[in-house]
């Protein structure tokens, strides 16, 4: 068994190889281990439909790592490694069943002239929830960007403002409790409504309420953020940090079980047969769905089994991305639109079926939902030139009732739905403007990559039960696992899902405390 690398990291999506870059830069020899030929995760990009036409295969927007300390101090020296954003304007475009439609723009000013064209009372509740967070954003920052009991709890930290009280019960609401309050016309709701879902969390589920405020008022301060290149460019600049400080990051080699000797996790073995050792220690982001079969069950504990058995997995994704001749056209006011995010949220009632039909396991193509990006319009490199890369996103259970299995024979119906609904709004989008498309099911998320368990690709449900002390399994929010030497990183733990860099930081400063120093060893 090999042993030249003090950390063995198996996984190299965006939070692993943010551990890792830490780690390295704390002066600790890192090797990251991938599975796939690419690396990235869910921050991957690949030629999916025709060559030069580079896709997201998930994530493509990187709106909460902006607010990061990973990004906003420049800790990891990302844009010396080629990392660069473009902030579209406008951020995001909404057209509605009935003609009119409402555009957010960089602008504060002009986007709440938008709302106002519907209601002046939502303009002005729109203004007033964007100064209400921008007030307390820091505290929630903090909290996100501190490992679980390494500091006051959130509520303790609420506890010391003047409206604490008020941002206790506003966490504990529902998404669309506080919209139904704040906002009176129908369109305002739905877009708000559309806006909190963006992390797969139903809007009418309890402890969503934060997310009426966090999700806009990102958007509206840092727009739908893209890296330049496609959403792969993360993982490449931060692979160039871990190799510049002596690491190595290697593809195709995924890890099928945990080496474990003396009850001490100690390295691990790829499909290969080959084994990796670690001096120091093994950081994971292999979801714990899979990694609790890469041991002997009894190292585990049966409390930890029972929060894996007992894991949910949320909403997924069902993704069609094409290649085109050309963008979405949109008809607005006096003016035609070719943004690069568009939400299309047919009525409050259609974005309030969501989570029942999750729950349900209802395949429900009538007036969709969904969330359609072309980054190339603000990103040429993207495509051929005079060409776009478009992603149409609905949302659909894993769970059928004749089985996952069931959707290799129907999810082409559905992307015709989806495309279709597309078109009401943007019908420029002819069969002779769209020249390939890969449709991808929640099953096929699952297939492209493992950490998407059951379609998921924000680490699972988000819920009260599946947030803070309880992520990933209650007693093992701090990133370390029941194997000593075993450390769990990525967006099924703390704070969870989205680009955000915060697992990954959080996990790289706890296995440098464990080894006697600090993440301030990884800034000097």
């Amino acid at each position: 068994m090999t042993d030249d690398y003090d950390i063995v990291v198996a996984g190299a999506g965006h939070n692993s190889l943010v551990a890792a870059a830490y780690l390295g830069k704390a002066g600790l020899r890192c090797l990251v281990l991938e599975g796939r030929e690419v690396i990235g995760g869910d921050t991957a990009t690949e030629e999916l439909t025709l060559p030069g036409f580079w896709s997201d295969t998930c994530s493509t927007a990187h709106n909460v790592l902006q607010a990061s300390p990973t990004l906003r101090f420049d800790e990891l020296g990302l844009a010396a490694h080629g990392l660069e954003y473009i902030h579209p304007d406008p951020v995001v475009h909404m057209p509605f069943p009935d003609g009119t439609s409402l555009t957010m723009w960089r602008d504060l000013d002009r986007t709440c002239e938008e709302f106002a064209a519907f209601s002046p009372r939502d303009a002005d509740g729109y203004r007033r929830m964007m100064s209400e967070y921008d007030d307390v954003k820091g505290l929630f920052g903090a909290y996100r960007y501190t490992p679980i009991d390494w500091g006051p709890s959130l509520d303790e930290r609420l506890a010391d403002r003047a409206d604490g009280m008020r941002w206790q019960r506003r966490r504990q609401m529902s998404a669309w409790e506080i919209i139904r309050t704040e906002f009176e016309d129908w369109h305002s709701r739905a877009f708000m409504l559309w806006m909190a879902f963006m992390t797969m969390q139903p809007p009418d589920h309890p402890a969503t309420g934060l997310l009426a405020y966090s999700l806009a008022y990102g958007r509206q301060m840092h727009s739908w953020t893209l890296p330049k290149g496609g959403s792969r460019a993360l993982p490449l600049a931060l692979a160039r940090v871990v190799t510049d400080q002596g690491g190595a990051v290697l593809t195709g080699k995924p890890v099928v079980r945990l080496v474990v000797e003396g009850e001490r996790c100690v390295g691990v073995e790829t499909a290969d047969g080959e084994r990796f050792g670690a001096r120091r220690g093994v950081l994971s982001s292999i979801h714990p769905k899979h990694l609790v079969d890469m041991a002997p069950r009894q190292a585990w504990g049966e409390d930890f089994l029972f929060g894996v058995d007992t894991w949910q997995a949320g909403v997924s994704m069902f993704v069609a991305h094409y290649a085109s001749t050309e963008p979405p056209r949109f008809a607005a006011a006096d003016r035609e639109l070719t943004p690069v995010a568009v939400g299309i949220a047919p009525s409050v009632e259609r974005v309030l079926r969501i989570g029942g039909q999750f729950s349900r396991g209802a395949v429900e193509i009538d007036d969709p939902v969904l969330l359609v990006l072309c980054p190339t319009t603000a990103d040429p490199t993207r495509a051929p030139e005079g060409s776009h890369t478009l992603k149409v996103i609905g949302f659909q259970p894993y769970e059928l009732p004749e089985g996952p299995h069931a959707w290799d024979d129907c999810k082409d119906e559905v992307s015709r739905a989806n495309l279709m609904q597309l078109r009401r709004f943007a019908p420029n989008l002819t069969d002779d403007v769209l020249l390939a498309a890969a449709v991808k099911s929640p099953l096929d998320l699952e297939r492209i990559n493992a950490h998407n368990w059951h379609g998921s690709c924000h680490g699972g449900a988000q819920g009260p039960a599946q947030s803070g002390r309880l992520r990933p399994v209650p007693g093992w929010a701090q990133h370390r696992m029941p194997i000593p030497g075993l450390y769990q990183t990525g967006s099924t733990t703390h704070p969870g899902a989205s680009v955000s860099a915060g697992p990954g930081r959080n996990a790289a400063a706890v296995i440098l405390k464990d080894l006697g120093t600090g993440l301030e060893a990884a800034l000097a």
